[in-house]
C-alpha cells in the first residue's frame, strides 16, 4: 500500500482512530537514519539540514489494519524509554497529532507533549509524517535489519 501523508491534525486523529487508539499495539521494531555519511576515502558528508528519519513498524491485536508502519521525517525530537525487566511493552493508548508546524507521537499515555518526562514516556515529534497498512509485516520476523 502506498505511504499516506498527515496534512492536518484532523489526518492524524483519523488514523489516530483507526488503529484503535494503539490499544494493545505494539513497536515490533524501528529504523533511524539521518542524510549523513562517511566514504571510503574517510571523508564525511554531512547536510545541515534536519535530516534525521526514523520509521516503525507497529502490530496490534486486531484487524484492519493489524499492522502498519509510520514514517517521521524531519526528526525534531525523540525519546524512547524501553520497559523496565519484568514488565510488558504493550501500548495501552497513544496520542497522535500536529502542534503548530511539527507532528507528534506520543506512546503509551495519551498526556500532552508538555505533560512528558524524559525518565518516563517516549514520543517522536518531526516535521512531516507519513503511515501505511502493513500487514505483511505481522510476525516475528525482523523486516529492517
Amino acid at each position: 500500500m502506498s505511504w499516506q501523508v498527515i496534512s492536518t491534525e484532523q489526518e492524524a486523529k483519523a488514523l489516530l482512530e483507526l488503529f484503535g487508539g494503539f490499544h494493545d499495539a505494539c513497536i515490533k521494531e524501528a529504523h533511524l537514519w539521518t542524510g549523513h555519511s562517511v566514504n571510503n576515502k574517510l571523508s564525511m558528508a554531512v547536510t545541515g539540514e534536519l535530516d534525521t528519519s526514523i520509521k516503525f513498524v507497529v502490530q496490534r491485536q486486531f484487524a484492519s489494519p493489524s499492522c502498519i508502519e509510520l514514517l517521521f521525517e524531519k526528526v525534531t525530537r525523540i525519546n524512547i524509554v524501553p520497559s523496565p525487566q519484568n514488565y510488558d511493552s504493550i501500548i495501552y493508548e497513544s496520542n497522535l497529532g500536529k502542534e503548530k508546524d511539527e507532528y507528534y507521537w506520543v506512546i503509551d499515555t495519551m498526556q500532552a507533549l508538555g505533560e512528558l518526562e524524559a525518565t518516563e514516556d517516549s514520543w517522536v515529534v518531526s516535521k512531516s509524517l507519513s503511515w501505511r497498512v502493513a500487514n505483511e509485516l505481522l510476525g516475528e520476523k525482523l523486516n529492517y535489519g
